[in-house]
């Protein structure tokens, strides 16, 4: 299986790129794809010791975080965000990894890849862990600000086919986030979303408040893409915040100590519950092809995982599963 990486995106690219994906080509049998500067990413591999499976295509354009997504997707054919998701299009690789430019990265996969049937809008699932180690995912992470019910409708029908391939739930229970549990409060979107999703024939549970998002009641939490965000970055940010809390609260060391313990239970399993690098990225769901994208701050872990988490999209053929079960509804 071939994974495609965009070695130019990211805060810490294009070492800590390439380093955690050799670390997941390793680990986990894969060849790669590297997308960028040829001779840098050359050099970096070589500080790695072994190039082997791993192939290196020049793409000496990059998009940066400031360009506007569709104007650099059209002006930059040769950037690693363009040349990577075209080779999904042709079937040069089972998925593309990226930490660079969310924005584009959903732009080239909506122009070159195209929307599976009956989608209107993709989405980013994001899988966030809760309280009790079983997590759960938030569609839409961010793809889409401005939302029409019948999208939060798509979206739940893409996270329950993901829920039960990745997440390993036979019904997957879906929430839609609101201010109130009863379904005639939240706005005229989540209200009409509602009444969609109660006719669906998925195992819908109603609406789902923020304090009861992590305490294990649902396997899919439907929003819209403005407010998933906010939600992502908010427990993000609370997750950074907890583990300063906590740190400052240990001896030297213990932090660190407790973060690499294997166990379970206890602090470190709890400490690796709020690392976002755990899960390394979130899947575009609804188009034609495997999209990761991975945090903008990725670190070599962070980068580790999502390689290995596009192996396991791509293994799994959850595209297909997605073209299967929406061309009957």
């Amino acid at each position: 299986m071939v994974i495609a990486v965009d070695a130019s995106g990211g805060d810490y690219a294009p070492q800590e790129i390439v380093k955690g994906a050799v670390q997941a080509a390793r680990e986990h049998n894969l060849e790669l794809i590297l997308l960028g500067d040829r001779a840098t990413i050359e050099v970096l591999l070589a500080q790695e010791g072994s190039a082997a499976g791993i192939e290196v295509v020049d793409a000496p354009q990059a998009i940066t975080c400031h360009e506007q997504p569709v104007q650099a997707v059209r002006g930059k054919p040769d950037s690693s965000i363009v040349k990577g998701i075209k080779l999904v299009r042709d079937g040069a690789a089972s998925a593309f990894v990226s930490a660079g430019n969310t924005g584009a990265v959903l732009a080239a996969a909506y122009l070159y890849l195209k929307n599976v049937e009956g989608i209107e809008r993709p989405a980013l699932g994001v899988v966030i862990p809760v309280s009790d180690g079983s997590p759960f995912l938030l569609i839409d992470g961010g793809a889409n600000a401005d939302c029409r019910p019948g999208y939060l409708l798509q979206f739940a029908r893409l996270g329950n086919i993901f829920a039960r391939l990745h997440l390993g739930v036979q019904s997957p229970r879906i929430g839609l986030l609101n201010n109130g549990e009863e379904e005639v409060k939240g706005s005229s979107l989540t209200i009409e979303a509602h009444k969609l999703l109660r006719e669906s024939g998925l195992n819908f549970t109603g609406n789902i408040e923020g304090q009861d998002i992590l305490k294990g009641r649902i396997d899919v939490l439907v929003t819209d893409g403005f407010t998933g965000n906010i939600l992502l970055k908010s427990l993000e940010g609370f997750g950074d915040f907890l583990k300063g809390v906590i740190g400052s609260a240990l001896p030297a060391g213990a932090m660190q100590e407790a973060a690499m313990s294997s166990g379970n239970g206890g602090l470190g399993s709890m400490l690796r519950r709020m690392d976002f690098s755990e899960y390394g990225g979130s899947c575009m769901l609804g188009v034609n092809g495997n999209v990761i994208v991975s945090h903008g701050r990725s670190k070599a872990k962070a980068m580790r995982n999502a390689v290995r988490f596009a192996g396991q999209a791509a293994g799994s053929g959850l595209v297909d599963a997605i073209r299967r079960e929406l061309s009957v509804i």
